[in-house]
């Protein structure tokens, strides 16, 4: 595989680098306040700093290896997430002959994304996938339970391998615009949805009083959903015209939207754990839970921000 280190923006070792400073205060701040934590406290989040390492570690290696590095990547997100989101669902057992086929829809989806091929890329799962897989289903002749099984599966897919996807598109949108640094956009997109999460939760803790939806997510209020958007929203504004081709207003407009989508992706996933009646959706993450609690708001924020960038961008 040929090393692309050399030519990574140098922005984006900037900007890299700044997140592991974050990382080391994180560490060094757990360690001083440890006195004053109970045990089982400081153990959840030391394991969650711990992961916060690993997790950033491996992206900023994909990212600045090569494209065919991030490309892979995140194709191997979306696998453990399928992975993990086909094992809390109820599948029957015929489903398992199916499932096949809905992993196969990971590599062709993410050539797609690698070719630049964006008409492919758009309608591969939400139409052929969506024709082919209750085919497949047919032809086992088990009808029993056929559109609760078929249902679950396609919105699995549509919310693991083709949302996430857009990610790795961004990385190919230089191929439409010379200007885009896909990198930059990655970067853009992955530190803000994870900050809106923690903006919302600091917000909600702080100030929150009204909640927004207690039937799905009883933590959730509407001065952190205020107050993160906002938050985010200005730092999406200053971030913008260095990480990508935005002008500080239009960097605005897409910190509001990955705000906004943050926050519903976010509860999105919540619903669906509440339905299910499981705290996390695994165990892959110590101290996060599973590979679907930790990118649930950017199923919501990627397909959004970047047919955003494409709208205006890539025409």
């Amino acid at each position: 595989m040929k090393i692309m280190l050399l030519d990574t923006p140098p922005v984006v070792l900037w900007f890299l680098a700044g997140l592991y400073l974050i990382l080391i205060a994180a560490s060094i701040a757990i360690r001083i306040i440890r006195p004053k934590m109970d045990e089982p406290e400081y153990r959840e989040l030391y394991l969650r700093v711990r992961s916060w390492w690993i997790m950033i570690t491996i992206f900023s290696l994909a990212l600045v290896l090569s494209r065919r590095a991030s490309l892979v990547f995140f194709a191997l997100v979306s696998f453990l997430a399928l992975k993990e989101y086909f094992s809390i669902i109820p599948t029957r057992r015929a489903d398992r002959r199916v499932l096949f086929w809905a992993y196969l829809c990971i590599p062709i989806q993410y050539l797609f994304a690698a070719q630049g091929r964006y008409g492919m890329f758009l309608i591969f799962i939400p139409v052929y996938a969506f024709l082919l897989i209750p085919l497949r289903m047919i032809t086992i002749g088990e009808t029993k339970d056929y559109l609760r099984a078929i249902s679950t599966i396609h919105w699995g897919l549509m919310t693991t391998v083709f949302s996430i996807s857009h990610v790795a598109f961004l990385l190919v949108l230089s191929e439409h615009n010379t200007e885009i640094v896909g990198a930059g956009l990655v970067l853009y997109l992955a530190f803000l949805t994870q900050f809106n999460d923690v903006a919302q939760f600091i917000w909600g803790k702080t100030l929150g009083k009204r909640k927004i939806i207690p039937k799905v997510s009883p933590n959730k209020t509407w001065e952190g959903f205020l107050g993160g958007v906002a938050t985010t929203t200005l730092l999406g504004g200053l971030l913008g015209p260095f990480l990508t081709p935005m002008s500080w207003p239009m960097a605005l407009a897409a910190g509001a939207i990955i705000g906004v989508g943050g926050f519903i992706g976010d509860v999105t996933i919540s619903a669906l754990k509440r339905d299910l009646e499981i705290k996390d959706t695994g165990n892959m993450l110590p101290g996060h839970g599973g590979i679907l609690d930790r990118i649930d708001s950017l199923t919501y924020t990627a397909p959004l921000f970047f047919h955003f960038i494409f709208f205006f961008y890539c025409r």
